[in-house]
């Protein structure tokens, strides 16, 4: 279901999708993120994603218009989860919010694997 705006000229729809993509681009700018998952449910294996597939490790419902968010993050090692995570909370909240203005109810995020960075 898309989210739904309203303005002075008429009614706005914003898809799952725009959304997905807006807070995998988020999570991946935060601090300790390598990048987002995509997990094959058959053998458990996290694959990193990159560009256009971020959306992927992303899935977005949107429920009478609160938004909630599932996140599946790769973290650089060493990095403290809890920082990196509370960090793409922030992150993500602010980029969504400041594009659709409606709540987001809820951020889940899965650490799906650790990384050594270069």
């Amino acid at each position: 279901m898309d989210a739904k705006l309203e303005s002075k000229y008429g009614d706005i729809s914003i898809s799952p999708k725009v959304i997905a993509k807006t807070a995998g681009l988020a999570a991946c700018e935060s601090f300790g993120v390598v990048g987002m998952a995509s997990v094959n449910i058959a053998s458990g294996i996290a694959k990193l994603l990159t560009g256009d597939d971020l959306t992927k490790g992303v899935l977005v419902e949107i429920v009478d218009n609160e938004i909630v968010i599932d996140l599946h993050i790769i973290v650089a090692y060493s990095v403290n989860v809890k920082a990196c995570t509370e960090n793409v909370i922030e992150n993500v909240v602010y980029q969504v919010n400041k594009l659709t203005t409606l709540n987001i109810k809820t951020i889940n995020i899965y650490v799906e694997g650790i990384r050594l960075t270069d």
